[in-house]
């Protein structure tokens, strides 16, 4: 069983998670329902819950903020929030999970699903610090990657390419690489913004900053640490234009 508590300002929004999880996640025990941080952080030092659901978006705190009242966290948190682009990739890049209102089903229940025994408090604060930090910006600057157990923040402007091995992939940056087990198109979304970076081949996403050659004839491309991108004819006069500019 999962003892958790829900966080939000709206008294609706509550009574439809709580209903929600009463139908479709038996599995979760809810604990306790609270309505501004301050409340929830009282009620997390009485319960001690597995899990809160926190809302974004709430008046005096926003929900991140709920962690700098702790020192450790030993809890899990699943982040409810209005649909919005920005956000959700700030979630996305800091490794956190998060569901939209209004919320559906299946989704609930792959949260809750993944909500495990086995919680790392160390990098749950490394996730969260994340989080606050590129919602702090205007626009997404870094990623959160994984490597031997550890998570580290990883600068866009130190990526050299993208690239793909089967269901993962490789980001390759000035001096490491990180497997992810995302796709490639996963990142493409998440780098749209970023006008350094370009789609080249249905396998690689290059950063141009960090090219040193590239070969018309064999459409390769090679980059900084050696790395050798390959170019798509359909890819070739985008990737031409944009090393002119």
């Amino acid at each position: 069983m999962i003892n958790a508590i829900l966080v939000d300002d709206e008294e609706s929004a509550r009574d439809v998670l709580e209903n929600l999880l009463r139908r479709f996640c038996p599995e979760v025990v809810l604990l306790d329902k609270c309505n501004n941080v301050e409340q929830a952080v009282e009620s997390i030092k009485e319960h001690s819950p597995n899990l809160v659901f926190l809302d974004i978006e709430m008046p005096n705190y926003a929900g991140y903020e709920l962690v700098d009242f702790f020192t450790e966290i030993d809890f899990e948190i699943i982040f409810v929030t209005a649909y919005d682009q920005y956000a959700i990739k700030a979630f996305e890049v800091s490794a956190v999970d998060y569901l939209l209102k209004p919320i559906e089903i299946d989704r609930l229940k792959e949260a809750v699903s993944r909500v495990s025994s086995k919680f790392n408090k160390a990098q749950s604060k490394v996730r969260i610090e994340h989080l606050k930090e590129t919602l702090s910006h205007s626009s997404i600057q870094s990623i959160l990657a994984t490597k031997n157990g550890n998570q580290y923040v990883v600068n866009f402007s130190d990526i050299i390419a993208i690239e793909a091995q089967e269901s993962y992939s490789c980001i390759h940056t000035t001096d490491e690489k990180y497997i992810m087990s995302k796709n490639l198109k996963h990142f493409e979304r998440l780098l749209s913004e970023q006008l350094n970076f370009i789609r080249s081949h249905k396998s690689w996403i290059i950063n141009v900053s960090f090219i040193k050659y590239y070969s018309k004839s064999d459409l390769t491309v090679k980059l900084e640490s050696d790395l050798l991108a390959k170019l798509s004819k359909y890819k070739k006069s985008e990737f031409e234009a944009l090393l002119i500019q």
